[in-house]
């Protein structure tokens, strides 16, 4: 069994553990601490709070001077922050401090980090805070209302915030904070060059790779970087099962999944594809190679562009244009595309002061259009607010996009473009396992050469029953 596997079940027994040994009951699945905002809401009591990134130290000084802006509404709330690591980091922390009673108060997070967490209770839901119209007065003199308007809700990309509802209960867990998704770069200068169509369905992609094949028998002309996207996409684009977070969760050993799973199988052992597992490395490094073995098209994380970029040449051109467009569709009157990047949760606290404190924190960093703006042109990540296009820096930022060096803000445009296309999956404690082995099922599955259809139904069958067994 993975190490990964491994560490989540033994976070998940310590869990609940806890709650035994405390004498508590295990929760339902799913379900957090259901927060009820107090008479009155916020109060201007001082409070501190503790808010874990994964923040490197440039985004850490655009936190800084945004901290300090909220500081001048709300003095008496002191905001310290942790960068811990990487994502995964950030969670094992998290779940270890809950055990204690020690966790921050609010955290980076994805949804399958917050399903483990509402093992213990331990999540405070936003619906309360959302939809509370209390009044606050700031430290300026003036007011904003607690909760969210009609207008800020509207003005956040619909599937980023509804990431925070994937949960099966209808309550909203987290907010979104900064997002990716992936994208198909390709060699533009060589499609350009060839009269090579940028494919939007995989039918038109597979045409394209057998027209790569003919100009450049030496080349693999796809890299995939995530065998795990790129399934769970695939189901979400057919529109075949994959999981559920209530009922049965493990829905994905279906016939038309076996399908394109048997499909591009074919596309492997004709030359067409790679991954980053069967490749050993990101794709980007077959992307962005002038020599040798390369390719021509690479799928992979829109926050990455620079990595999908080669090396300039020393009198600062690039060797190449790259080309940015949306991956390749099912149904492109229907596109699917898989939300990424953090949200932030809020724990339960026993001073509910902390939990509004946290609460207004979280929102005036997820709703203010210039924090989007800077902290997305600083990381590459996506704002999660459609109104940052009307931001003076933002819109020039996009205004520059090019194949070279602007590149990133070629991705952004590419993201902002299809707001309307992203998806998340059902979160639930398992569903990182369910990630997991779909990714390992398409890798196996890809460099297979005979007896392929029995051996794609025992992929399957044994994917399934490594979820089942690690739940």
């Amino acid at each position: 069994m993975k190490k990964r596997t491994v560490a989540i079940m033994l976070l998940a027994t310590m869990l609940l553990g806890m709650l035994a040994a405390c004498g508590g009951k295990k929760n339902p699945e799913n379900q957090a601490g259901n927060f009820t905002v107090p008479e009155g809401g916020y109060d201007g009591s001082a409070v501190e709070i503790t808010f874990y990134n994964t923040m490197g130290s440039n985004l850490s000084t655009v936190l800084d001077a945004y901290i300090a802006e909220f500081n001048k509404l709300y003095p008496n709330i002191k905001v310290n922050y942790t960068s811990v690591g990487s994502y995964d980091d950030c969670r094992d922390q998290i779940a270890t401090e809950i055990t204690v009673g020690n966790q921050p108060n609010v955290a980076y997070c994805y949804p399958d980090h917050v399903a483990l967490y509402n093992m213990a209770h331990v999540v405070a839901t936003l619906d309360d805070l959302i939809s509370s119209k209390e009044t606050v007065t700031r430290a300026d003199g003036t007011t904003e209302t607690l909760g969210l308007t009609d207008e800020q809700i509207a003005d956040f990309i619909e599937g980023y915030y509804n990431e925070g509802k994937q949960f099966g209960d209808g309550l909203m867990y987290s907010m979104p904070f900064s997002k990716s998704t992936e994208v198909l770069y390709y060699n533009k200068t060589f499609f350009d060059a060839n009269n090579i169509s940028v494919p939007t369905t995989w039918d038109e992609l597979e045409a394209v790779c057998a027209q790569i094949k003919a100009i450049d028998p030496n080349s693999i002309p796809l890299g995939y970087d995530s065998e795990a996207n790129w399934f769970i996409t695939m189901t979400e684009q057919y529109g075949s099962p994959y999981t559920s977070a209530t009922g049965d969760h493990y829905l994905f050993d279906n016939d038309q999944n076996k399908e394109f799973v048997k499909k591009f199988n074919e596309w492997y052992n004709k030359g067409y594809l790679t991954t980053q597992t069967l490749y050993g490395a990101y794709t980007s490094g077959l992307f962005t190679s002038l020599t040798g073995v390369r390719s021509y098209m690479s799928i992979g994380s829109s926050a990455g562009a620079t990595h999908q970029r080669p090396a300039a040449n020393a009198d600062g051109t690039y060797p190449f244009e790259v080309g940015i467009a949306t991956i390749p569709q099912v149904d492109p009157s229907k596109p699917k595309v898989i939300s990424q990047g953090p949200s932030v949760c809020i724990f339960q606290k026993s001073n509910p002061q902390e939990v509004i404190a946290s609460w207004l924190f979280v929102k005036f960093l997820t709703t203010n259009v210039d924090f989007q703006a800077e902290f997305g042109m600083a990381s590459g990540y996506v704002p999660v607010l459609k109104s940052v296009a009307e931001n003076e820096a933002y819109a020039n930022f996009i205004n520059s996009a090019d194949g070279g060096n602007f590149v990133a803000a070629l991705s952004a445009k590419v993201c902002l473009e299809q707001e309307e296309a992203y998806y998340t999956s059902p979160a639930f404690n398992g569903s990182s396992e369910a990630r997991s082995q779909v990714g390992s099922l398409l890798t196996k599955c890809l460099v297979l050469t005979s007896d392929v259809d029995a051996q794609i139904d025992a992929a399957f069958a044994d994917a399934i029953a490594e979820c089942e067994y690690a739940s």
